[in-house]
C-alpha cells in the first residue's frame, strides 16, 4: 500500500485483486477531483463495471447510471452512456501527460461533457495530452489495473467493488 500523503484527495477502489490508491490532482482539476469524491462519498461508484477496457489502451468505468452490476437496471448494451445525476463539468485541461497509471475523464464529443465516467491509462498515451482531463494517477495497485478483462464490453466485466475516499476509511 502507497504512503498516503493527504487522505482527503486519495481514492481507494476496491479490486477483486485488491486496492487501487489513487491520488488526486486536486490542484490541476479541482472540479473533476471534487465530482469523483462526492460520487464515491455517496456510494454511486461501488459494484460499478468497467465497460470499456481495451489491451495496450486504458480501462473506463463509472458509469453510475447503466453500469451498477447489483442494479435492476444494470444492461451492458447501455453501460457507457450514461453519467450521474449531476450536471456535466467544464474541461480541465492541463499541460499533464496521459501516462501510464493516469485517470482521465471520459467524454462525448464535446470537452465540457465529463460527468462521471473515468479510465485509467494502461500505458503512456501521449495522443491524448491536452484534449481529456488529467485528474489522479495510481500510485498503488496498477497491478490489479493491469488484470481488469478485457472488452467492449467485456463478456465477464469487472467492477469497483467500492470506492472510497482515504479520509472516511
Amino acid at each position: 500500500m502507497a504512503e498516503i500523503k493527504d487522505p482527503e484527495n486519495t481514492i481507494i477502489i476496491t479490486l477483486k485483486g485488491g486496492p487501487v490508491t489513487i491520488e488526486l490532482l486536486s490542484a490541476v482539476a479541482p472540479l473533476h477531483s471534487a465530482r469523483m469524491k462526492e460520487l464515491a462519498r455517496a456510494g454511486k461508484y461501488d459494484n460499478v463495471a468497467f465497460h470499456r477496457v481495451i489491451d495496450g489502451f486504458m480501462a473506463q468505468t463509472g458509469d453510475v447510471e447503466h453500469a451498477n452490476m447489483e442494479s435492476p437496471d444494470y444492461n451492458p448494451r447501455r453501460a457507457g452512456t450514461g453519467g450521474s445525476d449531476l450536471p456535466d463539468l467544464p474541461a480541465e485541461f492541463s499541460k499533464l501527460p496521459h501516462d501510464r497509471g493516469t485517470i482521465g475523464a471520459a467524454r462525448s464529443q464535446n470537452p465540457n461533457s465529463a460527468n462521471s465516467q473515468f479510465f485509467i491509462n494502461f500505458k503512456d498515451n501521449s495522443f491524448l495530452n491536452g484534449q481529456y482531463t488529467v485528474y489522479g494517477r495510481v500510485i498503488s495497485g496498477m497491478e490489479h489495473v493491469d488484470a481488469i478483462a478485457r472488452g467492449e464490453p467485456p463478456a465477464a466485466p469487472d467492477r469497483m467493488i467500492s470506492v472510497r475516499v482515504a479520509a472516511d476509511v
